[in-house]
């Protein structure tokens, strides 16, 4: 079977680390804290035979994502080189099978009847796959679940790119045009060390405009992709002593330095640091 090659998911490391002092390594779930080129795997699902004419031109601009259409409809399909998974029976009996098969499903199908299809699959975004919703006229393309960390979000502007539609992002960071704490740096190949629960706090201090510490030590300093200023809510430095702790709500730590227990003690849920591959230079 053919595969896109972009950056694929994997468990994340829950546990703790016992060679060292610092908390566990927290690897959030859709890029590149997995091998750089591994492949995720894409399919395109259409229910309907105008589906299936919609899911058959954007297949042909991505001939590395597999099909999923009803028999029907697979005739439909029969100039294309992607591979094509034909079903006879009930839509629904097919679910199973796509979460655990593909990283990525693009619907063509109402949001609605998404909903109630994934509902009974869902377990976490750490494991479940991006889920996609493209509209009857094809002008807008939703990420519906894992938007970062299952890698909706970039996979719904890359179909809207190749459709001329439109990207519904819905995501807080995405919206407000601020960082995304889970997933900073993830095209670079930086890792996440945190547990859940400093991720959650710390993009919440993020979204809500409250003052946030970056502070980089190591890595490439290309982290700010967005075509928009850095909020006027988050402050730079290039040495954890040079921050006042006292002023700010969190801190992003960039750096290849240790990390104590006394200090995650000392910030408690405040703290996120990020690793670079080594020898990544700020």
């Amino acid at each position: 079977m053919s595969q896109l090659h972009t950056p694929a998911r994997s468990a994340p490391d829950t546990q703790p680390n016992s060679q060292s002092n610092s908390q566990p390594d927290v690897q959030p779930v859709g890029q590149p804290h997995t091998a750089a080129d591994a492949p995720v795997r894409v399919v395109l699902v259409a229910i309907t035979k105008h589906g299936a004419q919609q899911t058959a031109d954007l297949a042909r601009q991505m001939p590395q994502a597999s099909v999923c259409v009803a028999d029907k409809f697979a005739p439909l399909m029969a100039n294309l080189p992607n591979p094509v998974r034909a079903y006879s029976g009930a839509f629904r009996d097919e679910m199973a099978t796509l979460f655990a098969d593909f990283d990525q499903i693009v619907f063509f199908v109402s949001l609605g009847a998404v909903v109630r299809l994934i509902a009974p699959h869902l377990k976490s975004k750490d494991e479940d796959p991006g889920i996609l919703v493209v509209d009857d006229a094809a002008q807008f393309v939703i990420p519906v679940l894992s938007g970062h960390v299952g890698g909706a979000n970039a996979m719904a502007e890359a179909v809207a790119a190749l459709l001329g539609a439109t990207p519904v992002l819905t995501t807080a960071s995405d919206v407000g045009k601020t960082i995304p704490v889970d997933i900073l740096g993830r095209e670079l190949g930086w890792k996440v060390e945190a547990p859940k629960i400093n991720i959650t706090r710390v993009s919440a201090h993020v979204v809500n405009g409250e003052p946030i510490a970056v502070v980089q030590e190591a890595g490439s300093p290309h982290w700010w992709t967005r075509p928009t200023p850095l909020p006027a809510s988050i402050a730079t430095f290039t040495r954890f002593g040079d921050v006042d702790l006292a002023r700010f709500k969190a801190v992003l730590w960039i750096t290849d330095a240790e990390v104590t227990q006394e200090r995650w003690s000392e910030l408690h849920e405040r703290l996120v640091v990020y690793r670079p591959p080594l020898g990544q230079r700020a």
